[in-house]
C-alpha cells in the first residue's frame, strides 16, 4: 500500500532532522582542516604542524571510539536518544574548543567531541534507512549530503570569518546550531521501531510504523540480534571483513583530503585562499556526487556503484598529481569530490541494506569505527608527506592507490536481499 501524504511528510521530518544533524557533524569534523593552515603559519604560529597532526589524530581516535561504541549506546538508550545526545555532546565540546589555551587543551576537547561526532553518523544513517521504505541507497546518500554541506559551510565561513574574527569564531559558529537542533529533535524525532520491538514494546512500534508508513520487520532471531559477535559469524563474516577494509580506505581518503588539501595546495603554490576554495569545491562536488550515487546505486546495485565510484575516484586522484592551470584544476577537484567522497557513503548504504534491522546499527557502527582507523591514518599520511616536503605530487599517488584498494575490497562482498 502506498504511503499517505501524512505518512510521507512524517518520514521526511525524520530525514530532515537526521540530515541537519549530519550537517553539523560535517562542519565540526572538517573545521580543523580549515584551521590548520592559519594556526601553523606566520612568524609565531599557534601550533606546529606536528602538534596539528597530534590534535587531528587524537580527535579521530575519539571519533573511532564513538563509532565503535554506538551499537552499545543505541541498544541501551535507543537510536533517538543516542542521536540527540551525540548532537549535544559534540556541540558543547566544540564550543569549548573556542576557549582552548594551547594545543593540548584543544586536542583533549577534540578527543571528547569525537565521541559524539563518531556516533552521530552511523546512528543517523540507521534511522533514515529504517524510515526509508525500501529506498536505502537514495536515503543514505541523501542524508550524507549533509556532511558535505557542513564541509562547504566550513570552507565558506573560513573565507569570511578567519580574516576578521580569527579561528576561535569558527568553533563558536559550529557549536551554536546544535543547541537549537537538540530540543527540536527531542520533540519531533521518533524512536526506532526495531529498537522498540527488541525491548518488547510492540504496541509503540506499531503506532510509529503506522504513523510513518513503514512495514515492521519481524523480531530478529537470536543470531541476528544486535551484537558484535554476529558480524563474525555466517552469513556476515565475509562481508564484514570486506566492508571494514573498504571503509578503512574510504575514510582514509575523506579525512586525509579534508584535513590536508588546503596545506597540500599551499605547498604546490596555490596559496591559502586557493586551498580553501579547493576544499570547498571538493565537498561541493561530493554533494552532487551523492545526489547521483544514491539513484545509481538503487538502479544498478549498491555494490556495483561503490566499485565504480572508488575506481573513478582513484583515477582522478592520480590525475591531480599533475600540475595544471586553475581553469582545469578547479573542475578536476570538483569531479574528484563527486566520486571520492560519494564512494564511502555508498559503502554505508550497502552495509545498511545488507544487514537486518536487529544488527544494522551495530554493522554501521563497526563499519564507521574500523573506517575511523583509516580516518586516523589519512591525516597522518598527509601530515608526514607535507612535513617531508613531498605532499604534491606524491600525496595524490598514495591516495590513488588507496582508492584502487577500496574498489578491490568492495568487489569481494556478497549481496543479500534485506528490507530496510
Amino acid at each position: 500500500m502506498a504511503p499517505t501524504h501524512s505518512q510521507s511528510a512524517s518520514a521526511r521530518i525524520v530525514a530532515l532532522l537526521c540530515w541537519i544533524a549530519v550537517v553539523l557533524d560535517g562542519f565540526d569534523l572538517v573545521v580543523l582542516g580549515a584551521l590548520i593552515p592559519p594556526l601553523t603559519s606566520g612568524e609565531t604560529p599557534w601550533m606546529t604542524p606536528a602538534e596539528a597532526t597530534f590534535v587531528s589524530t587524537i580527535s579521530l581516535v575519539g571519533m573511532t571510539l564513538g563509532a565503535l561504541s554506538v551499537g552499545i549506546a543505541t541498544d541501551w538508550l535507543g537510536r533517538r536518544k543516542a542521536l540527540i545526545w551525540a548532537v549535544v555532546a559534540f556541540s558543547v565540546l566544540t564550543l569549548g574548543c573556542a576557549f582552548a589555551r594551547n594545543y593540548i587543551e584543544l586536542g583533549i576537547l577534540r578527543f571528547l567531541a569525537g565521541f559524539g561526532l563518531g556516533g552521530c553518523l552511523p546512528t543517523a544513517i540507521a534511522m533514515v534507512t529504517e524510515f526509508s521504505r525500501g529506498r536505502a541507497g537514495k536515503a543514505s546518500t541523501t542524508v550524507m549530503t549533509g556532511y558535505h554541506v557542513g564541509a562547504v559551510a566550513t570552507a565558506l565561513l573560513g573565507l569570511v570569518l578567519l580574516p576578521v574574527f580569527g579561528w576561535r569564531a569558527m568553533f563558536v559558529v559550529g557549536a551554536i546550531p546544535g543547541f537549537v537542533l537538540a530540543p527540536v529533535m527531542f520533540r519531533y524525532l521518533p524512536e526506532s521501531p526495531s529498537f522498540l520491538i527488541a525491548k518488547g514494546r510492540t504496541a509503540e512500534a506499531q503506532a510509529i510504523a503506522t504513523q510513518f508508513g513503514i512495514t515492521l520487520a519481524p523480531p530478529a532471531p537470536a543470531e541476528q540480534k544486535a551484537s558484535l559477535g554476529s558480524l563474525f559469524r555466517h552469513p556476515f563474516l565475509r562481508n564484514s571483513i570486506a566492508i571494514w577494509v573498504t571503509s578503512f580506505m574510504g575514510l582514509l581518503l575523506v579525512y586525509g583530503l579534508n584535513t590536508w588539501l588546503p596545506k597540500l595546495m599551499m605547498a604546490a603554490g596555490y596559496g591559502l585562499t586557493g586551498g580553501l576554495w579547493l576544499l570547498l569545491l571538493l565537498n561541493a562536488g561530493a554533494i552532487c556526487g551523492l545526489l547521483v550515487a544514491g539513484q545509481v546505486g538503487d538502479r544498478i546495485g549498491l555494490k556495483r556503484a561503490a566499485f565504480l565510484w572508488f575506481l573513478c575516484g582513484a583515477v582522478l586522484l592520480a590525475a591531480l598529481s599533475v600540475k595544471m592551470p586553475s581553469a582545469i584544476l578547479y573542475p578536476m577537484v570538483f569531479l574528484t569530490g563527486c566520486f571520492v567522497f560519494s564512494a564511502q557513503v555508498l559503502v554505508y548504504a550497502f552495509t545498511a541494506a545488507n544487514h537486518p534491522p536487529g544488527v544494522r546499527a551495530t554493522a554501521l557502527g563497526m563499519s564507521a569505527g574500523v573506517g575511523r582507523v583509516g580516518a586516523i591514518t589519512g591525516p597522518l599520511v598527509g601530515g608526514t608527506l607535507v612535513s617531508m616536503g613531498i605532499g604534491h605530487p606524491w600525496g595524490f599517488y598514495v591516495f590513488a592507490i588507496v582508492g584502487f584498494l577500496g574498489a578491490l575490497a568492495i568487489a569481494t562482498t556478497q549481496v543479500f536481499q534485506q528490507k530496510a
